[in-house]
């Protein structure tokens, strides 16, 4: 059994989403970032966290890499030419629209006030429109990233739009918002917010 620690409207959001698409049993702690119980799990404050044998592991992409890797699902097996495309793209992901989107939420609401730039904003957006216009090329008409497989890649990506469309970053390839509508209506995408 696992316990998946932080709520719903962070990155926790991807980790019980995969639980939930592989089906595996979990409990749910929605402890916002830096409460007393996540501080005890992970130094930095940061969610989620996932407590596995009494052991507590952080970080969405390595919860949801560890979650695949040992339950078979929404992954290509380690060592294979798909599973190294995989990690590429998963990590694309998480440098070119995670990162960009944390550093605009860091300069709007969770630096301190004197320690912001919002001119920066400016200059992520239009980084994140050219990151998302290689995402679409590279999804163009296929039902997920990958191909005819679901991969932990498209949990990432899909939270990332959502995650945007919340900041106001703009998602306009249509593809990418046909996918995004296709990923959200998922039975396990609701599960998860349920949770």
């Amino acid at each position: 059994m696992y316990t998946v620690v932080g709520t719903t409207k962070t990155r926790t959001a991807r980790v019980l989403w995969m639980l939930e698409e592989i089906g595996v049993a979990y409990t749910h702690e929605p402890i916002p970032p830096h409460g007393s119980r996540v501080a005890e799990l992970n130094p930095s404050g940061k969610v989620p966290v996932l407590i596995v044998d009494d052991t507590a592991i952080s970080d969405s992409v390595a919860i949801m890499t560890f979650l695949a890797d040992r339950h078979g699902d929404l992954t290509y097996p380690a060592g294979t030419i798909e599973r190294a495309k995989q990690d590429s793209l998963t990590q694309m992901i998480n440098d070119e629209l995670d990162a960009v989107l944390w550093t605009a939420a860091r300069h709007s609401f969770v630096l301190p006030p004197d320690r912001r730039v919002p001119e920066i904003k400016d200059s992520l957006k239009w980084e994140w429109d050219r990151n998302l216009s290689r995402l679409s090329d590279l999804l163009g008409d296929k039902p997920f990233l990958m191909g005819d497989k679901m991969t932990i890649a498209d949990i990432l990506c899909t939270q990332c739009l959502g995650w945007a469309i919340s900041a106001k970053f703009p998602v306009t390839p249509q593809n990418l918002r046909d996918y995004f509508d296709r990923m959200r209506a998922r039975p396990a995408w609701a599960r998860a917010m349920a949770a």
